[in-house]
């Protein structure tokens, strides 16, 4: 498990890799917005799980709407998100977590980190996933399995969670799937299976 040394280590890492970049070629890649002001300082505004998440350029200082801290472990991600952002179009595509390169490797870990605690959750109570993913996350309803909701988790990530119910011969099963463009290397296998985690353990909360 990580340290907060390492997260620490992470943070100004990526605050250094994004501190040489164009910020308004930036966002026109990521799908956020480089917002000028004449009186205070100029930021890069980004929607971070129906969150609008503002940092300051260049002083790089993390702040959003409401007055909920945004954790250090957010933070990295979404530096890793803009800085790994490319000219890249959603495909429609659906592909599932160990199709993503490397990820493979990984999979026991997002397993047990995100899509079983998922479907623990929910398998019993599906038409709780909307409720709950709609309130916290403003997500759409898609059209998979018995029930099934798609989350933006950033502008070019949309997430979608779906469940099959249980019957007398099966009990109820689930997956988490990904837009096949998120193969580029816009997040890290280990960076997806962190977002999957805060969202999964988010709703979670919410429908106890």
């Amino acid at each position: 498990m990580a340290r907060i040394d390492d997260y620490k280590k992470a943070l100004e890492i990526g605050k250094q890799e994004i501190s040489k970049k164009n910020p308004l070629h930036l966002c026109r890649l990521s799908g956020g917005e480089f917002v000028e002001k004449a009186n205070k300082p100029d930021s890069i505004q980004i929607m971070f799980l129906n969150r609008m998440v503002n940092i300051s350029w260049p002083e790089l200082t993390f702040t959003q709407d409401s007055d909920k801290e945004i954790k250090i472990k957010e933070k990295i991600l979404i530096l890793h998100y803009l800085n790994n952002a490319k000219k890249e179009d959603l495909t429609g595509e659906l592909i599932a977590y160990q199709e993503i390169p490397s990820a493979r490797f990984y999979l026991s870990s997002f397993n047990a980190r995100a899509k079983d605690p998922f479907i623990t959750a929910f398998g019993d109570n599906p038409d709780k996933l909307p409720i709950v993913a709609k309130e916290l996350f403003a997500a759409q309803t898609a059209s998979m399995g018995d029930v099934s909701v798609t989350i933006q988790a950033f502008p070019k990530t949309p997430i979608t969670f779906v469940i099959w119910r249980g019957d007398e011969e099966f009990p109820p099963n689930g997956t988490i799937l990904f837009d096949s463009s998120i193969k580029n290397n816009l997040l890290s296998p280990e960076d997806i299976a962190e977002l999957v985690s805060m969202i999964v353990y988010s709703m979670i909360a919410k429908a106890r």
